[in-house]
């Protein structure tokens, strides 16, 4: 089996950028990987002398099969950044693994996400594989699911991996559009796996946000397909700490503390269903009663934060 390359995606945080790759670095699996880094370009004179940190830093990363730095000349933002670097890596590969700069990872994760890309390739029902699992304080695994992993028609952007062939199934100007807008048993059957998502695809159609993750979930939902999650998260965030673009957020909603390393011993499923009780705990995180609550947080995990072009 190939390895999957891994897209790293990196602005103007060389701390976070350095605890991420000492992460990977940990997977016995990175000295036998393909590492392609993509720094975009300052947006304005704020961030210049992070963005020189982070490049500065790149250059001495070691420990990877290969790296490849790709350094943008002019600001693409977030949403750009993530779709044209996706678009090189997979183009190549067929498949990748995706990583953003603040994010940190279990010593089994490249081993995880690889096992899951050779495992579903053939599974045309599966878009995306993720890393990630919500905390028990959002949600709690039943008692009598004795799975290792979960189907959900929702993905998540946090360490996820994907194949060329349903990426290249995304439609990035959402031609979808006017349909979407005028139909509201399409907008129903949308919000099966979270009540925000309407109004997130909503406002990514009027140009409020610019969100790569939006038009990807939508890709998901168009095709009636799935991700697959770990029941136990192999990777937490460390973003939120008022330093990226992403900031000021209280980090227990969706921080699992004392998250460990484990004896990897991972089984995947065979048949690929929706199991209602673990959708009708997942589906609780996203319910409008407690939106109140998460609302910054959901549209950070999935959507960027409504994210403004960095």
């Amino acid at each position: 089996m190939g390895l999957a390359p891994i897209a790293f995606f990196v602005y103007n945080r060389p701390l976070h950028a350095k605890k991420t790759i000492e992460s990977l670095l940990r997977n016995n699996l990175a000295d036998k990987s393909y590492l392609y880094i993509f720094s975009d370009a300052p947006k304005n004179d704020n961030v210049i002398k992070g963005v020189k940190e982070v490049r500065d830093y790149i250059k001495t990363i070691s420990g990877f099969k290969n790296i490849e730095i790709i350094e943008r000349e002019k600001n693409l933002g977030l949403a750009d950044s993530v779709i044209s670097g996706v678009t090189y890596v997979i183009n190549k590969y067929g498949k990748v693994i995706v990583v953003e700069d603040d994010l940190t990872f279990l010593n089994s994760y490249l081993r995880f996400m690889n096992d899951a890309l050779e495992f579903y390739k053939d599974k045309k029902k599966i878009f995306s594989i993720t890393g990630y699992n919500f905390p028990e304080n959002l949600m709690k695994i039943p008692k009598d699911y004795n799975h290792d992993i979960y189907f959900c028609p929702r993905c998540s952007s946090w360490g996820w991996g994907t194949w060329e062939d349903r990426w290249n199934k995304a439609d990035w100007g959402f031609k979808d559009s006017e349909k979407f807008l005028k139909d509201k048993k399409l907008q129903k059957l949308y919000s099966y796996s979270g009540d925000d998502k309407v109004e997130m695809l909503i406002a990514q159609i009027e140009g409020k946000i610019d969100s790569w993750a939006t038009r990807w979930e939508y890709t998901h939902f168009k095709n009636d397909a799935y991700s697959v999650y770990p029941v136990k998260s192999l990777l937490n965030n460390i973003g939120f700490d008022g330093t990226g673009v992403n900031s000021g957020y209280d980090k227990k909603y969706f921080y699992t503390n004392g998250l460990e390393d484990f004896k990897y011993d991972v089984k995947f499923l065979e048949e690929i269903k929706l199991d209602k009780g673990i959708m009708k705990e997942f589906r609780k995180i996203f319910k409008k009663d407690k939106l109140h609550n998460l609302k910054q947080v959901i549209k950070i995990i999935f959507y960027g934060k409504w994210r403004k072009k960095r």
